[in-house]
């Protein structure tokens, strides 16, 4: 019965997709949906994007080992990057009438640092959204006993098609629905583990006094994960395509920027209940960390002590969550490839073709996430390692470009260089401290010095 109705499930995913598709009728429709995106649509599409595998699979599982310490880094620290977004950012970028970032790149800089900053984009993407496949392939192994492997191309293949017929309008549209579902799956079994743990004051009272320590207790090695993952989930989400993706589809400035404010305290309230969920887990039942893969205790959890109709609910909602961010972080890159890398090289490109490019580039990102997803199954580490690559090198030139009038365009190409080389090398000889640390100094000093002694001839002040 849970099968048959997580196909069902999936079949309306897959039907609210194609009748989005109807909306499509130019490539600024797909990308953007028209810039018609209401307050309330802009912050369920940010929050449903970002609450995902990691929220729901990944997190619970460093918050029972770590305590609150895990939960500032990687929960209120993604609700921080959205309120600095809508308070500092989003205003200056909307009103540039660009659709990437990288836009922004070719209008402060130039073409080639656009086209530089969309491959580091691209490449930084299929990581994360291997995160996501593996999380599914999980949930089709726990609730349909479908083998890993095939779940990863099940999983790819449901998004693919949705997202590639649907575009932005698609990703909209599923994720009011899913968000839906999300919201009532995650009550229902709250509720349950509440009536049977005897209140959240009583799976809060037995933890010992560590536990609420906001920061690490341990030495250096902990310090630098600790501070790693505040940057990574903070400053490195700040210039990422996806949330400005939704900020440019807002139907004006003060509705993206309310958008995004909405959607940080969704993303500070919902993902905490997952982690006090898979808390009073472990509680009831403590053999669910005994096999040594927490990614698996909430499905187990589900699985364990809920009736058919909650399975049914709850699992078509993990499904929801999942989806939802992966078919918004397949549309990010889909649009970078499409418009700084293709859209620029080819002349007298029609907008029927660049649709065309657009959904093709759908296909080829979630070929290379499939590569990913099969070669690391770590949810956590995966999307930590796609925002690294953004953080050591586009952090320093997009923020300093927008707000500095003296950033040069051979400062930003030392940030890009020096920042991208210094956590390569930091990487590859495994260094105490964070390789994502030493990048992201090295490379927001190069951009003040290289600016400082390269100044650009002339200034260029449009976008300030």
């Amino acid at each position: 019965m849970v099968n048959f109705f997580i196909i069902f499930y999936l079949s309306i995913t897959l039907a609210i997709g194609f009748w989005a598709s109807k909306k499509i009728k130019s490539a600024g429709d797909f990308a953007l949906a028209g810039k018609s995106l209401s307050t309330l649509l802009v912050a369920v599409t940010l929050f449903a994007t970002w609450f995902g595998s990691t929220q729901i699979m990944g997190n619970p599982g460093y918050f029972i080992t770590d305590g609150f310490s895990s939960y500032i880094t990687l929960v209120v620290s993604g609700g921080f990057c959205l309120i600095i977004v809508g308070q500092f950012y989003a205003r200056k970028l909307y009103r540039m009438n660009i659709v990437t970032i990288n836009d922004f790149f070719r209008v402060r800089y130039n073409k080639t640092l656009e086209t530089v900053s969309s491959l580091l984009m691209v490449l930084s993407y299929p990581h994360w959204i291997a995160a996501q496949y593996v999380a599914l392939a999980y949930l089709f192994n726990t609730v349909m006993d479908i083998p890993f492997q095939y779940g990863i191309i099940l999983g790819a293949s449901i998004v693919v098609f949705y997202t590639y017929i649907g575009g932005m309008w698609a990703v909209a549209y599923t994720d009011m629905v899913q968000s839906v579902m999300i919201l009532l799956g995650l009550f229902i079994l709250l509720f349950q583990v509440l009536d049977e743990t005897g209140g959240i004051a009583a799976i809060f009272e037995k933890q010992p006094s560590k536990f609420y320590h906001l920061t690490p207790d341990g030495g250096l090695d902990e310090w630098s994960d600790y501070i790693a993952l505040l940057l990574a989930f903070t400053a490195g989400a700040i210039p990422v395509q996806e949330i400005y993706q939704r900020v440019f589809s807002a139907k004006d400035e003060k509705t993206a920027r309310h958008g995004l404010f909405l959607g940080a305290f969704l993303m500070v309230l919902i993902p905490s209940i997952p982690l006090i969920i898979g808390l009073g887990g472990v509680q009831l039942y403590p053999e669910l960390l005994e096999n040594g893969n927490s990614q698996d205790i909430i499905p187990t959890l589900v699985k364990t002590m809920t009736t058919i109709p909650v399975q049914i609910l709850f699992y078509g909602a993990m499904i929801s969550a999942i989806l939802s961010t992966s078919s918004g972080a397949m549309l990010a890159p889909a649009t970078v490839i499409a418009e700084n890398l293709i859209k620029p090289n080819v002349k007298t490109l029609s907008d029927k073709k660049l649709l065309l490019f657009t959904r093709l580039s759908v296909v080829l990102v979630a070929i290379v996430s499939c590569y990913f997803a099969f070669d690391n199954s770590d949810i956590v580490g995966l999307v930590e390692a796609s925002l690294s690559l953004i953080l050591v090198c586009l952090f320093a030139p997009f923020t300093l470009g927008l707000f500095w009038s003296k950033a040069s365009v051979k400062g930003a190409w030392a940030a890009i260089i020096f920042g991208g080389l210094t956590w390569f090398c930091c990487f590859i000889f495994e260094t105490r401290i964070d390789a994502t640390i030493y990048g992201t100094i090295v490379s927001c000093f190069s951009m003040v010095i290289g600016s400082i002694i390269y100044p650009d001839k002339k200034q260029n002040t449009d976008v300030l």
